[in-house]
Protein backbone atom coordinates (compact mmCIF):
# COMPACT_ATOMS: atom_id res chain seq x y z
CA UNK A 1 0.00 0.00 0.00
CA UNK A 2 1.35 3.46 -1.32
CA UNK A 3 0.74 6.02 2.17
CA UNK A 4 1.53 9.96 1.54
CA UNK A 5 3.72 12.63 2.81
CA UNK A 6 4.09 16.22 3.99
CA UNK A 7 3.99 18.79 1.36
CA UNK A 8 6.90 19.10 -1.35
CA UNK A 9 9.67 21.23 -1.51
CA UNK A 10 10.84 20.10 -4.94
CA UNK A 11 10.40 21.89 -8.48
CA UNK A 12 10.06 19.03 -10.30
CA UNK A 13 9.12 18.58 -14.47
CA UNK A 14 5.69 17.28 -14.16
CA UNK A 15 5.57 14.43 -17.09
CA UNK A 16 8.74 12.96 -14.78
CA UNK A 17 6.90 13.24 -11.76
CA UNK A 18 3.69 11.75 -13.12
CA UNK A 19 5.18 8.91 -14.66
CA UNK A 20 7.02 7.80 -11.93
CA UNK A 21 4.27 8.01 -9.40
CA UNK A 22 2.22 6.21 -12.45
CA UNK A 23 4.94 3.68 -12.30
CA UNK A 24 5.53 3.14 -9.14
CA UNK A 25 2.23 2.69 -8.07
CA UNK A 26 1.60 0.24 -10.46
CA UNK A 27 1.66 -3.30 -9.82
CA UNK A 28 3.42 -4.61 -11.77
CA UNK A 29 5.93 -1.75 -10.68
CA UNK A 30 7.72 -0.04 -13.93
CA UNK A 31 9.48 3.21 -14.99
CA UNK A 32 9.61 4.50 -18.93
CA UNK A 33 13.06 3.80 -20.24
CA UNK A 34 13.32 7.24 -21.96
CA UNK A 35 13.97 8.88 -18.56
CA UNK A 36 17.13 6.67 -19.00
CA UNK A 37 18.64 9.96 -20.53
CA UNK A 38 19.94 12.67 -18.64
CA UNK A 39 23.34 14.07 -18.83
CA UNK A 40 24.69 11.18 -16.84
CA UNK A 41 22.77 8.19 -18.54
CA UNK A 42 23.67 9.86 -22.15
CA UNK A 43 27.38 9.60 -20.66
CA UNK A 44 26.87 5.88 -19.85
CA UNK A 45 25.03 5.38 -23.26
CA UNK A 46 27.96 6.03 -24.81
CA UNK A 47 30.45 4.20 -23.01
CA UNK A 48 27.91 0.99 -23.55
CA UNK A 49 27.91 1.68 -27.57
CA UNK A 50 31.61 1.56 -27.20
CA UNK A 51 31.61 -1.82 -25.33
CA UNK A 52 32.78 -4.75 -27.48
CA UNK A 53 29.61 -6.63 -26.34
CA UNK A 54 27.45 -3.81 -27.51
CA UNK A 55 27.42 -4.93 -31.50
CA UNK A 56 24.25 -2.61 -32.31
CA UNK A 57 25.61 0.61 -32.93
CA UNK A 58 28.67 -1.00 -34.68
CA UNK A 59 26.69 -3.03 -36.95
CA UNK A 60 24.08 -0.18 -38.08
CA UNK A 61 27.10 1.79 -38.64
CA UNK A 62 28.54 -0.94 -41.07
CA UNK A 63 25.14 -0.95 -42.75
CA UNK A 64 25.28 2.54 -43.70
CA UNK A 65 28.82 2.61 -44.84
CA UNK A 66 28.29 -0.41 -47.17
CA UNK A 67 25.29 -0.05 -48.76
CA UNK A 68 24.80 3.78 -48.45
CA UNK A 69 24.77 4.35 -52.42
CA UNK A 70 22.20 1.74 -52.76
CA UNK A 71 20.21 3.21 -50.21
CA UNK A 72 20.44 6.48 -52.23
CA UNK A 73 20.14 4.85 -55.34
CA UNK A 74 16.46 3.70 -54.23
CA UNK A 75 15.58 7.10 -53.70
CA UNK A 76 15.66 7.98 -57.11
CA UNK A 77 16.24 11.66 -58.34
CA UNK A 78 13.81 13.81 -57.78
CA UNK A 79 13.83 16.38 -54.34
CA UNK A 80 13.53 15.12 -51.42
CA UNK A 81 13.25 15.55 -47.73
CA UNK A 82 15.27 13.05 -45.17
CA UNK A 83 13.52 13.32 -41.75
CA UNK A 84 15.16 11.61 -38.98
CA UNK A 85 12.69 10.87 -35.74
CA UNK A 86 14.92 10.92 -32.30
CA UNK A 87 17.90 12.37 -34.46
CA UNK A 88 20.38 12.00 -30.96
CA UNK A 89 23.34 12.97 -32.09
CA UNK A 90 23.30 11.88 -35.35
CA UNK A 91 26.25 10.49 -35.73
CA UNK A 92 25.65 7.32 -37.90
CA UNK A 93 22.74 9.66 -40.20
CA UNK A 94 25.99 11.40 -40.88
CA UNK A 95 27.53 8.66 -43.53
CA UNK A 96 24.06 8.88 -45.13
CA UNK A 97 24.62 12.90 -45.44
CA UNK A 98 27.95 12.77 -46.57
CA UNK A 99 27.21 10.51 -49.61
CA UNK A 100 23.89 12.42 -50.61
CA UNK A 101 26.27 15.77 -50.41
CA UNK A 102 28.73 14.38 -52.58
CA UNK A 103 25.64 12.64 -55.34
CA UNK A 104 24.64 16.52 -55.34
CA UNK A 105 20.98 15.15 -54.28
CA UNK A 106 18.52 17.98 -53.45
CA UNK A 107 17.39 17.49 -50.74
CA UNK A 108 17.05 18.62 -46.86
CA UNK A 109 17.55 17.02 -43.19
CA UNK A 110 14.72 17.32 -41.25
CA UNK A 111 16.00 16.03 -37.53
CA UNK A 112 13.11 15.26 -35.52
CA UNK A 113 13.44 15.33 -31.32
CA UNK A 114 11.69 16.44 -28.26
CA UNK A 115 15.41 17.78 -26.96
CA UNK A 116 15.15 21.31 -28.64
CA UNK A 117 18.59 21.51 -26.81
CA UNK A 118 19.96 18.31 -28.58
CA UNK A 119 18.76 19.44 -32.05
CA UNK A 120 20.60 23.10 -31.54
CA UNK A 121 23.84 20.75 -30.59
CA UNK A 122 23.52 18.78 -33.65
CA UNK A 123 22.27 21.83 -35.86
CA UNK A 124 25.08 23.76 -35.01
CA UNK A 125 27.52 20.51 -35.27
CA UNK A 126 26.33 20.02 -38.54
CA UNK A 127 26.63 23.60 -39.79
CA UNK A 128 30.51 23.37 -39.64
CA UNK A 129 31.20 20.02 -41.08
CA UNK A 130 28.63 20.67 -44.06
CA UNK A 131 27.65 24.67 -44.63
CA UNK A 132 25.94 23.66 -47.92
CA UNK A 133 23.67 21.62 -46.16
CA UNK A 134 19.66 22.58 -45.40
CA UNK A 135 19.18 21.63 -41.79
CA UNK A 136 15.83 22.54 -40.19
CA UNK A 137 15.53 21.11 -36.87
CA UNK A 138 11.77 19.94 -35.61
CA UNK A 139 11.00 20.00 -31.76
CA UNK A 140 8.30 18.02 -30.74
CA UNK A 141 6.60 14.70 -30.99
CA UNK A 142 6.86 12.15 -33.72
CA UNK A 143 3.77 12.75 -35.41
CA UNK A 144 2.88 16.43 -35.00
CA UNK A 145 6.77 16.77 -36.53
CA UNK A 146 5.50 14.75 -39.30
CA UNK A 147 1.93 16.31 -39.60
CA UNK A 148 4.02 19.83 -39.48
CA UNK A 149 6.62 18.87 -42.11
CA UNK A 150 3.62 17.89 -44.61
CA UNK A 151 1.93 20.90 -44.32
CA UNK A 152 5.43 22.95 -45.33
CA UNK A 153 6.48 20.48 -47.94
CA UNK A 154 5.45 18.38 -50.65
CA UNK A 155 8.72 16.92 -51.23
CA UNK A 156 8.98 13.13 -51.21
CA UNK A 157 9.78 12.07 -47.89
CA UNK A 158 12.69 9.55 -46.67
CA UNK A 159 12.08 8.35 -43.11
CA UNK A 160 14.43 7.47 -40.57
CA UNK A 161 14.04 5.69 -37.70
CA UNK A 162 17.24 3.77 -36.28
CA UNK A 163 18.92 2.12 -33.69
CA UNK A 164 16.59 -0.62 -32.96
CA UNK A 165 14.08 2.40 -31.14
CA UNK A 166 11.10 0.03 -32.71
CA UNK A 167 12.51 -2.43 -30.29
CA UNK A 168 11.66 -0.66 -27.47
CA UNK A 169 7.94 -1.11 -28.30
CA UNK A 170 6.32 -4.87 -28.30
CA UNK A 171 5.06 -6.17 -31.20
CA UNK A 172 1.55 -4.45 -31.20
CA UNK A 173 2.50 -1.33 -30.27
CA UNK A 174 5.15 -0.99 -33.05
CA UNK A 175 2.48 -2.22 -35.30
CA UNK A 176 0.37 0.25 -34.02
CA UNK A 177 3.33 2.84 -34.53
CA UNK A 178 4.10 2.26 -37.60
CA UNK A 179 0.47 2.19 -39.03
CA UNK A 180 0.15 5.31 -37.55
CA UNK A 181 3.27 6.54 -39.07
CA UNK A 182 1.91 5.54 -42.24
CA UNK A 183 -1.25 7.72 -42.22
CA UNK A 184 1.07 10.49 -42.07
CA UNK A 185 2.74 9.68 -45.39
CA UNK A 186 1.81 9.55 -48.69
CA UNK A 187 2.18 7.07 -51.92
CA UNK A 188 5.91 6.91 -52.78
CA UNK A 189 7.17 7.92 -49.55
CA UNK A 190 9.92 5.71 -47.82
CA UNK A 191 10.51 4.45 -44.47
CA UNK A 192 14.39 3.25 -43.05
CA UNK A 193 13.87 0.93 -40.21
CA UNK A 194 16.43 -0.20 -37.51
CA UNK A 195 15.70 -3.94 -36.26
CA UNK A 196 17.60 -5.81 -33.85
CA UNK A 197 17.56 -8.99 -35.11
CA UNK A 198 17.07 -12.88 -33.22
CA UNK A 199 20.16 -14.47 -32.66
CA UNK A 200 22.28 -16.75 -29.99
CA UNK A 201 20.68 -15.64 -26.82
CA UNK A 202 24.58 -15.69 -25.18
CA UNK A 203 25.29 -12.96 -27.44
CA UNK A 204 22.30 -11.06 -27.04
CA UNK A 205 22.64 -11.36 -22.88
CA UNK A 206 26.07 -10.12 -23.17
CA UNK A 207 25.47 -6.93 -24.79
CA UNK A 208 22.75 -6.06 -21.65
CA UNK A 209 24.71 -7.83 -19.36
CA UNK A 210 28.68 -6.49 -19.45
CA UNK A 211 30.90 -7.47 -17.17
CA UNK A 212 31.99 -4.17 -16.70
CA UNK A 213 28.72 -3.11 -15.32
CA UNK A 214 28.15 0.04 -17.48
CA UNK A 215 24.54 -0.88 -18.13
CA UNK A 216 23.91 -2.12 -14.66
CA UNK A 217 25.06 1.75 -14.03
CA UNK A 218 23.12 2.99 -16.31
CA UNK A 219 19.75 1.48 -15.27
CA UNK A 220 20.62 2.23 -12.07
CA UNK A 221 21.55 5.84 -12.95
CA UNK A 222 17.54 6.10 -13.30
CA UNK A 223 16.99 5.28 -9.37
CA UNK A 224 19.97 7.95 -8.65
CA UNK A 225 17.75 10.61 -10.98
CA UNK A 226 14.67 10.00 -8.72
CA UNK A 227 16.77 10.42 -5.79
CA UNK A 228 17.90 13.56 -7.07
CA UNK A 229 15.00 15.22 -8.90
CA UNK A 230 12.17 14.31 -6.83
CA UNK A 231 13.83 13.65 -3.39
CA UNK A 232 13.44 9.98 -3.18
CA UNK A 233 15.99 7.67 -0.88
CA UNK A 234 16.55 5.28 -3.17
CA UNK A 235 19.23 2.64 -1.21
CA UNK A 236 20.89 1.82 -5.16
CA UNK A 237 23.36 -1.37 -3.20
CA UNK A 238 19.93 -2.80 -2.53
CA UNK A 239 19.32 -3.37 -5.91
CA UNK A 240 20.28 -6.04 -8.64
CA UNK A 241 20.30 -5.42 -11.96
CA UNK A 242 18.82 -8.39 -13.54
CA UNK A 243 18.50 -9.40 -17.63
CA UNK A 244 16.40 -11.96 -19.06
CA UNK A 245 15.77 -12.88 -22.89
CA UNK A 246 12.50 -14.52 -24.20
CA UNK A 247 13.58 -16.22 -27.36
CA UNK A 248 10.44 -17.36 -28.10
CA UNK A 249 8.86 -13.16 -28.27
CA UNK A 250 12.51 -12.35 -28.95
CA UNK A 251 12.25 -9.70 -25.52
CA UNK A 252 14.91 -8.94 -24.15
CA UNK A 253 14.21 -7.33 -20.52
CA UNK A 254 15.51 -5.38 -18.21
CA UNK A 255 14.74 -5.50 -14.80
CA UNK A 256 15.87 -3.49 -11.41
CA UNK A 257 15.07 -6.26 -8.31
CA UNK A 258 14.66 -5.30 -4.43
CA UNK A 259 17.38 -7.52 -2.72
CA UNK A 260 15.40 -6.95 0.73
CA UNK A 261 11.63 -5.73 2.11
CA UNK A 262 12.27 -1.94 1.69
CA UNK A 263 10.12 1.21 1.95
CA UNK A 264 11.70 3.99 -0.55
CA UNK A 265 10.08 7.40 0.68
CA UNK A 266 9.66 10.21 -2.61
CA UNK A 267 9.50 13.28 -0.95
CA UNK A 268 8.45 15.53 -3.54
CA UNK A 269 5.06 12.83 -4.72
CA UNK A 270 4.36 12.94 -1.26
CA UNK A 271 4.78 9.10 -1.64
CA UNK A 272 6.42 5.96 0.38
CA UNK A 273 6.57 2.58 -2.30
CA UNK A 274 6.75 -0.51 -0.47
CA UNK A 275 9.00 -3.33 -1.99
CA UNK A 276 8.68 -7.09 -1.06
CA UNK A 277 11.70 -9.41 -0.98
CA UNK A 278 12.47 -9.73 -4.40
CA UNK A 279 10.22 -7.75 -5.96
CA UNK A 280 11.10 -6.37 -9.54
CA UNK A 281 10.74 -2.79 -11.15
CA UNK A 282 10.67 -3.22 -15.35
CA UNK A 283 13.11 -1.16 -17.06
CA UNK A 284 13.26 -1.63 -20.60
CA UNK A 285 12.25 -3.59 -23.25
CA UNK A 286 14.55 -4.34 -26.19
CA UNK A 287 12.32 -6.75 -28.57
CA UNK A 288 14.67 -8.64 -31.48
CA UNK A 289 12.89 -9.66 -34.31
CA UNK A 290 13.24 -12.33 -37.48
CA UNK A 291 12.30 -11.34 -40.88
CA UNK A 292 9.08 -13.04 -40.58
CA UNK A 293 7.73 -10.66 -38.12
CA UNK A 294 9.40 -7.22 -40.57
CA UNK A 295 7.37 -8.23 -42.99
CA UNK A 296 4.45 -8.87 -40.89
CA UNK A 297 4.72 -5.54 -39.18
CA UNK A 298 5.28 -3.70 -43.04
CA UNK A 299 2.20 -4.89 -44.65
CA UNK A 300 0.07 -4.68 -41.59
CA UNK A 301 1.05 -0.83 -41.63
CA UNK A 302 0.78 -0.30 -45.10
CA UNK A 303 3.79 -0.78 -46.44
CA UNK A 304 5.87 -2.58 -48.91
CA UNK A 305 9.37 -4.08 -47.93
CA UNK A 306 11.80 -2.44 -50.99
CA UNK A 307 15.00 -4.12 -49.45
CA UNK A 308 16.89 -5.80 -46.95
CA UNK A 309 20.09 -4.31 -45.85
CA UNK A 310 22.21 -6.44 -43.65
CA UNK A 311 25.86 -6.25 -41.62
CA UNK A 312 28.07 -9.18 -42.46
CA UNK A 313 27.11 -10.85 -39.65
CA UNK A 314 23.23 -10.29 -40.15
CA UNK A 315 23.25 -9.53 -36.75
CA UNK A 316 20.98 -6.48 -37.30
CA UNK A 317 19.12 -5.25 -40.62
CA UNK A 318 18.07 -1.71 -41.81
CA UNK A 319 14.57 -2.16 -43.70
CA UNK A 320 13.73 0.26 -46.62
CA UNK A 321 9.56 0.36 -46.34
CA UNK A 322 7.78 2.02 -49.10
CA UNK A 323 4.37 3.26 -48.35
CA UNK A 324 2.12 1.76 -50.77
Amino acid sequence: MVSHRSHSRYAISKPFADDVRQGLTNDPKYLLSRYFYDATGDQLFQKIMNLPEYYLTRCEFEIFQNHRDSIFRKLGNAPFDLIELGAGDGLKTQVLLQHFLNQHADFRYLPVDISGSALEHLKETLRKQWPELSVTPVEGEYFSALQEIDRLSARRKLVLFLGSNIGNMNQEQAADFLRQLRQRLHPGDCLLVGFDLKKDPDILLAAYNDPQGITREFNLNLLRRINRELGADFDLAAFRHWPSYNPLSGEMKSYLVSEKQQTVRIEALELEIPFREWEAIDMELSKKYDRTEIAWLAEYAGFEVEQWFFDEKEYFTDVLFRAV
